[in-house]
This record gives structure tokens, C-alpha cells and sequence, in this order.
């Protein structure tokens, strides 16, 4: 059940008051322990009241409440049509699609097969563990309010002894230190007791604290001596993909509600009668036989007629798409353009815009690429400690973020043969060409193919050796 103050009545540019982004928590402490973690706690929760009332804001709004569904009309408000373009949900989902459109995959970075072939095990591992669909739901959160959340725990149950949530940002936060780098000193994430009191469970490096009101109930060790919850922002202001652009989206609720409006209040349009008079019977019979005899005053004109005046629905179309249109340009997404004929595929992905909707993936992929290296690190360290066959280091791969391996997929192809015929690692040229979803899986699948067409250096030195060998031991090589 919605409370009534929880609905998007206002613009968010009311809630917000010019002061877009949610707002990073930071503490001035060295180190949080059980001294001083309620005093912290204590400063950081009104910071995150005031992200999670604008979270709950953008959230609902992507979800179809919208300020337009309250608008009171004071002229004729009988004629009041309440139309919600729903453009917000339109940007999330194409922003999630350009960052999370393909799964995330783990590639070696090295030269070292065995650790190509733990590569290929550990994507093999995050796709049992469904990690696809949980960078989905990171990308969605991403992009309505700012900022995502993924926890990581530990769960023996599970094969390799973890497992993925992604968290509500509205109920979790992490407080970061103002010096050293600014990293993450513990993360919070507000839950409700048995009895519905709020719970407030605190990681740090060292150790796992239960708070309730303002006393600790509960304290043990943190044996990963890493903070479980990894913040995957959306960008370095946490800006929401949403509200850049809600005062625009408010505007195109508005004008086609008030179109609408035009249109009924133009057929339903008051009648007028002049220099006559006529009762409430004889009104209502003209109503329903159509048509009304009248008789005016001697010397006088009489006259009915509709009072009415059609709204210009041209103009009023054109002033809605370029709306749209600037919203599109401030988002970096494409536009709907229709072919004219005589263009290029090529040219018809510069024109639109597609090309420009890249570049702007490819800024936000170092941000997803940050978090990304802080969640394989807490992997990489529970892989280790239970003994595992994968046994990796962050400086042993490289995060590969795909986007449109089917598109241009000519062009892909010709790039690949042009790194192969110019003699790169084969692994090297799989994953830079971006034609395939697991560049280290089709390497791994593809190895003995691509060794018996692409020798190496060495294997034509065995060969020529064996060659000299048979030839009576003459040892001149290559």
C-alpha cells in the first residue's frame, strides 16, 4: 500500500532543490571499530535519508508515477485527461541495454595457459551462479537513481562457497573515508527485526557490527577482511539517467494532456445562444432531436452557435518532438529516423546517432570496470581461502564489457582476419575484433585450429629442428 506523501506529486526538481545526484557519504575517521561506529553511523544515516526519499522518487517515476497523474485543472476541470509518456522507463531500459546488452566476461591478460584456462573456469562460475541477471538488475538500479549495490556472501552450500545479490539502494549505503584514496570503510544496509525495529547491519575490513537504536547488539569477525557490498555508481555524480532530463519529460506529459483536453473540449464545446432565451426543457429536447427553432426579438438577431476553439495540432507537435528530440541529445541515444534512400548502413548509424551512443558507453565502462576489479577481489580471495582450482589475481585479467556483437558483423569479421594476417596473438585479435560474447571461451574452444593455422615462433623452431634431426643433425634454425 502507497502512503499518501510517498506519491510523485511535485517535480523532482522541488524534492531535490537544484542539488542533483545522490550524494557520496564520507567520514573523516582513519578506522571504524566499536568506539566510535555509532557516532559515524549517526552521521552518515541523514545523508542517506535524503538520497533514499530521491531514490524512492525516481524509482516510482520510472514505474509510471508521474507528476502529470496529479494535475489539477481549474477551467473545466470535468475535461482533465491525465496522459503519462513513460520515456523515463524508455531510457532506463536502452542505458541498461547498452551497458549490460551482453554478459560481462573475464579474459587473460597474460601469456600463462594456465591461467587462460582458470579464466575460462571462472566465467564458466559466474554463469552458474546467474551473474548476467544480476548485472542487469545493477544496470536498471544504475541507471533510475545514480547508483547500484551488489553483496557478496559467503554460502557453503554453493559449490564454489559464495554467492551474488543485488541490493535496494534505498536500504544501503557506503561511507568512504575523505583521505587515502577515497575507499570504502564500511557499508550499511538497513533491515527490519523480528519485532519491525530498524536494524542496521555494518561491514568493515575487520569486522561484522548489528546495530539497533543507538546501542551495537551484536559484534563479531569479518573473515573475509573485506567489506561484502561493492557500490557500482552510474557515474562519478551519481546522476541518475532520469532526472537530467525530468523537467523535459514533466513538459511531455503536459502537452499531450493538454492536447487531449483541446480535442474534448473542442467537441464538447459550449453552446451560445444570442439575443434568445430558452429553458432548461427546451434545451435539453434540442439535444436529442439535433436540431432547435428560435424566434428572436423584433429588430434584434437572433443566433446559436458552439463556442469553441480548436487547439493548433501541428504546431503543438512539432514543439513535442523537439522536446523528445533534446532529450534524446542530452541522453546520447539514437534517434527513430527513417531511411530517405541512398544511404549506407554506416551512414545511417552517424546520422542517428548510434555511433555517439557508443562514445558514451565507452565513458562509463572505466566506472563499471572500477567496481567490477572490487568485487573479484573479494572472489578471488574466498576462491582462495576454500581451496578452489581458481586461483587468480585482479592483475591477471581484464574486464570485457560487449556491446552489439551481431552489428556490422562484415566489418568485425574483415578486422579479425586483418589482425590474425598481421600476426597478433589470436587471443589478442578474438578480443579486440568484439565480434564474439566470451572472447576466452572462443579462444580456449578454437586453440588447436588457430595453432595448426598460425604457427608461432616457436613451433616452426621445433619443427625445423625435427626437420634437421632427420636430416642427419644439421642444426641451423630459423
Amino acid at each position: 500500500m502507497i502512503r499518501e506523501f510517498e506519491r510523485n506529486r511535485l517535480p523532482f526538481t522541488e524534492l531535490c532543490r537544484g542539488d542533483f545526484g545522490r550524494k557520496q557519504i564520507f567520514t573523516n575517521v582513519k578506522e571504524i571499530s566499536k568506539d566510535n561506529i555509532i557516532k559515524v553511523l549517526g552521521d552518515s544515516i541523514a545523508t542517506h535519508w535524503s538520497n533514499r526519499a530521491e531514490i524512492r522518487y525516481l524509482d516510482r517515476y520510472y514505474r509510471g508515477d508521474q507528476p502529470i497523474l496529479y494535475m489539477v485543472k481549474k477551467v473545466r476541470p470535468e475535461i482533465n485527461n491525465k496522459i503519462v509518456e513513460n520515456h523515463a522507463l524508455e531510457i532506463v531500459r536502452f542505458m541498461n541495454a547498452q551497458k549490460f546488452g551482453e554478459a560481462i566476461q573475464y579474459i587473460n591478460r597474460t601469456k600463462d595457459e594456465n591461467i587462460t584456462k582458470m579464466v575460462d573456469s571462472l566465467n564458466d562460475l559466474m554463469s552458474a551462479l546467474d551473474k548476467y541477471a544480476h548485472d542487469i538488475e545493477l544496470g536498471e538500479w544504475q541507471s533510475i537513481c545514480g547508483t547500484a549495490y551488489r553483496f557478496i556472501w559467503i554460502d557453503n552450500s554453493k559449490e564454489y562457497s559464495f554467492d551474488l545479490e543485488t541490493l535496494n539502494p534505498m536500504n544501503t549505503f557506503v561511507v568512504y573515508s575523505t583521505g587515502n584514496g577515497k575507499k570504502p570503510l564500511m557499508s550499511v544496509q538497513l533491515v527490519k527485526s523480528e519485532k519491525g525495529k530498524n536494524q542496521y547491519q555494518c561491514y568493515t575490513n575487520k569486522e561484522y557490527f548489528l546495530i539497533e537504536g543507538s546501542k551495537v547488539i551484536e559484534e563479531k569477525p569479518n573473515g573475509m577482511f573485506r567489506i561484502p557490498i561493492v557500490e557500482f555508481p552510474n557515474n562519478s555524480r551519481r546522476l541518475s539517467d532520469i532526472e537530467i532530463v525530468s523537467t523535459m519529460l514533466d513538459a511531455i506529459n503536459s502537452v499531450q494532456s493538454n492536447r487531449l483536453n483541446g480535442i474534448e473540449q473542442f467537441v464538447q464545446a459550449f453552446m451560445k445562444f444570442v439575443n434568445c432565451e430558452i429553458d432548461e426543457d427546451d434545451f435539453l429536447k434540442m439535444c436529442e432531436l439535433g436540431a432547435i427553432a428560435i424566434k428572436g426579438h423584433q429588430g434584434v438577431t437572433a443566433d446559436v452557435d458552439l463556442i469553441s476553439q480548436q487547439l493548433d495540432q501541428e504546431q503543438t507537435q512539432v514543439s513535442k518532438d523537439d522536446l523528445y528530440k533534446n532529450i534524446l541529445i542530452i541522453e546520447g541515444m539514437p534517434s527513430r529516423e527513417q531511411n530517405t534512400g541512398g544511404d549506407t548502413g554506416q551512414a545511417v548509424y552517424l546520422r542517428n546517432g548510434w555511433d555517439f551512443a557508443e562514445q558514451r558507453a565507452e565513458l562509463i565502462e572505466p566506472i563499471i570496470i572500477r567496481s567490477e576489479k572490487r568485487f573479484l577481489d573479494i572472489v578471488f580471495y574466498i576462491l582462495k581461502t576454500k581451496n578452489k582450482d581458481i586461483k587468480l589475481d585482479i592483475k591477471d585479467i581484464d574486464v570485457k564489457i560487449t556491446r552489439n556483437k551481431t552489428d556490422n558483423m562484415l566489418v568485425k569479421s574483415q578486422a579479425l582476419l586483418n589482425y590474425l594476417s598481421a600476426g597478433l596473438n589470436p587471443k589478442i585479435a578474438i578480443a579486440s575484433c568484439e565480434a564474439f560474447g566470451d572472447p576466452e571461451k572462443v579462444y580456449m574452444q578454437s586453440k588447436d585450429y588457430l595453432d595448426a593455422k598460425y604457427k608461432t615462433v616457436n613451433m616452426l623452431k621445433e619443427e625445423v629442428q625435427s626437420q634437421s634431426e632427420m636430416n642427419g643433425g644439421d642444426n641451423n634454425v630459423i
